[in-house]
C-alpha cells in the first residue's frame, strides 16, 4: 500500500487550477488581478488538446480592442497543461490569447481573454 502523493506548493496549485476545469481550459490565479503582483496562467485548451509541441502566451495591456506593450511568452509544459507566471504591470487591462508558433491560435472565439487590473488600493 503506497502513501499519499505529495506535491510541492507550486504543483499543488497547478493541480487545483487544472481540476477547476474552467471553460476554454484557461485558469488565471489569483483573481482579481492586482498590479505589481504575480499571476499564474494555466492553459489546457484547444492547442494543448491538438498536441502542440510548444504554446506561447500572447499578451497586451490596455483596451481589449487596442493592445499596448504586446509580448509573447514561452509557456512551460506540465502534467496539467501549459503554464506561465508573470508580474502584472500597473495598467488598466490585461489581455491575452495563445498560439503554437506555427500560425495556430486560441483566441477564445475572437474575443481573447481580458481582465481588469486593480491597483491594490481600496476605493
Amino acid at each position: 500500500m503506497s502513501g499519499p502523493i505529495n506535491f510541492n506548493p507550486a504543483e499543488s496549485k497547478l493541480k487545483a487550477m487544472h481540476d477547476a476545469r474552467y471553460p476554454g481550459g484557461v485558469v488565471v490565479d489569483p483573481t482579481p488581478i492586482t498590479s505589481g503582483e504575480e499571476i499564474t496562467i494555466l492553459y489546457d485548451g484547444l492547442l494543448a488538446a491538438s498536441g502542440a509541441t510548444q504554446v506561447y502566451l500572447h499578451v497586451g495591456y490596455g483596451s481589449a480592442r487596442d493592445w499596448r506593450n504586446v509580448q509573447d511568452y514561452r509557456m512551460s509544459r506540465t502534467g496539467w497543461g501549459w503554464v506561465k507566471t508573470l508580474e502584472i504591470p500597473d495598467e488598466e487591462r490585461f489581455n491575452f490569447c495563445f498560439h503554437d508558433g506555427y500560425g495556430n491560435w486560441d483566441n477564445n472565439n475572437g474575443i481573447n481573454w481580458s481582465f481588469e487590473i486593480h491597483n491594490g488600493r481600496r476605493h
